[in-house]
Formats: structure tokens, C-alpha cells, sequence
């Protein structure tokens, strides 16, 4: 985006309170005024920084789940027992949407599904693995050779297979890993559609490989004014942390949309997010604290 350089380093402002949450404990991270905790029941207190700024139709909602689930899949009860669901914007970070508890049960783990066990294993969709290993797919079955089945999931090997899967490289530098490895701990993330190149901070000029229609449909009924062209599946470990870093890839008027999902009961992420001019160097006044729960 021009004007705005990607390898800057962050502001003062937004790397003290990158700090602050990074060093906090879970209880005191529920005591912290800043932090922006949504009650399930939707009651703001009257001296709340956050206000409703739409709804999203329980029927809009159904049809797009029904949808993404597929014709053939059965009645999930908690799709039927949607109700209304409200976008919130924080006063601080106007622009900024929050949208609680979106999806249901049965469309996380079903959108979980195809990006670990389809999209993960389609060559087309790079991970941070590729950067320094080649890594070897697993093999089509034998008993059903159809030209449009989706590739075999990586999850089919076992997780005691001690044969490398990912060969580096550069074997000097970098170890081969089997399965277990590779999937508990080194796959830090794959790309869907636009292959960002992390290096270069730039998407290539090459055109990109199709972004997967049923999550293109989801995403995009419930965020008409988006696109969905690109996207990154950042997989995280508890304790792990996301270096700061700035979202510089093009320059569009539409907004971003970020799905996460917490796959450990009783463990909670915590998110800072700011906005920053081309000469916003020092302190940063706009700083967004947020926490989701698992």
C-alpha cells in the first residue's frame, strides 16, 4: 500500500500493550477494564465503549450454514436454533466489526475439516513448510482414481510413521520430519487462493489458484461487501504468540475478514489490533484489547 512500509517496526504504542497482554495471567487478564469481553447475553453496561452497528438475520444465517454444510448433510440442531446474531463496532477502532459466537458448533468443526483435510493437502496451497522443506503429499488411493476427488487427507498417515514427509532443502541446516512433528508443531500456517509471499511482502503476479468455492460461498453471503480471493490458516499451540507485525498486501476498500476458533476448552486468546497513518512512528492513541474464549 503506498506510502505504508511493511517492514517497519511498531509503534511505541502498540508494542506496550502487546507486552502488557503477552505478561498477563488468565486472571488478570479477567479483571482488565481494557479488554473488550462480550457478554453472551448481549446486555452492554450503559458506560460501554462498544455499540451495535447491525444484525445478521437469523434466516440469512440458516441459509448460509445449510448451504456450506451441502445438500447431503443432515439437520444440525443448533443451525435450527439460530437466533439473531448482532455485529458490534468499539468506538475506539471505528471500521473494526465484532461478531461473537458466528458460527455454530457444527459449521466450525465442518470448516475445520476441510481446511486440515482437504485444503491442507491440496499442493496448490503453500504452507510456511515449503519455505525451507519439499514436502511429500500423501497418495491417492488406488480403489477410487476419480479425477475430481479431493486429495487424501495427511492425517492418514500414522502418527507413528517415522519416514520423513518433509525433506529440507538444506539438510545441513534443517532436520527432515515424519508426520507427528510436522503436524503437532511445525505447521504454523497455509495460504488459501493468493499466495502471499511473506518474504517479499507481496502477493505474486502469477494469477492465483481457485480459492475453494463452498468456503468463497460462506464467507461471502455473510460478508457481501468482501471478496473472498485470499487467505491465511494460522494454526496455534497454547502459549503461542503472534509476532507484531503490520498487514500491508494491497491497497482495497473492502474490508478483511478474520474467523478464529479456540480448539482447547478453558484456554483464551487475547488480540491487539491498531491502525496507523504513513507517519505514525511513535506513540499509537487507537489500540484495540480483545479477548475470545474457548
Amino acid at each position: 500500500m503506498e506510502g505504508l512500509d511493511p517492514h517497519q517496526r511498531p509503534p511505541v504504542g502498540i508494542k506496550a500493550v502487546y507486552k502488557k497482554y503477552q505478561k498477563m495471567k488468565l486472571k488478570e487478564l479477567d479483571q482488565d477494564s481494557d479488554i473488550v469481553d462480550l457478554p453472551q447475553d448481549g446486555e452492554l453496561p450503559s458506560n460501554s465503549k462498544i455499540r451495535v452497528v447491525r444484525q445478521i438475520q437469523r434466516e440469512e444465517l440458516r441459509t448460509a450454514f445449510q448451504a456450506f454444510a451441502g445438500d447431503d448433510a443432515p439437520p444440525f440442531e443448533d443451525v435450527d436454533q439460530l437466533s439473531t446474531i448482532r455485529v458490534y463496532e468499539h468506538e475506539d477502532m471505528p471500521g473494526l466489526h465484532i461478531i461473537p459466537s458466528l458460527l455454530p458448533p457444527s459449521t466450525q468443526l465442518t470448516f475445520l475439516s476441510r481446511l486440515l483435510h482437504r485444503d491442507l493437502s491440496n499442493p496448490t496451497h503453500l504452507t510456511n513448510i515449503h519455505t525451507h522443506y519439499t514436502l511429500t503429499y500423501p497418495p491417492s488411493s488406488p480403489s477410487s482414481p476419480k479425477p475430481t476427488q479431493q486429495p487424501p487427507s495427511f492425517f492418514t498417515y500414522p502418527p507413528s510413521k517415522p519416514h520423513p514427509i518433509a525433506n529440507p532443502l538444506s539438510p545441513t541446516i534443517h532436520r527432515a520430519l515424519p508426520i507427528s512433528p510436522l503436524l503437532n508443531k511445525k505447521l504454523r500456517w497455509t495460504t488459501l487462493g493468493g499466495q502471499y509471499d511473506w518474504t517479499l511482502k507481496r502477493y505474486p503476479s502469477t494469477p492465483p489458484p481457485p480459492f475453494p468455492n463452498d468456503t468463497k460461498a460462506l464467507l461471502e453471503t455473510l460478508f457481501p461487501q468482501t471478496r473472498a480471493e485470499a487467505a491465511i490458516v494460522n494454526l496455534y499451540s497454547p502459549g503461542d504468540t503472534l509476532s507484531l507485525h503490520r498487514d500491508v498486501a494491497e491497497q482495497c476498500g473492502n474490508g478483511l475478514i478474520g474467523v478464529g476458533r479456540c480448539g482447547v476448552y478453558g484456554w483464551f486468546v487475547a488480540i491487539c489490533v491498531a491502525w496507523c497513518t504513513a507517519d505514525c512512528g511513535g506513540d499509537v492513541s487507537r489500540v484495540f484489547g480483545g479477548l475470545a474464549g474457548g
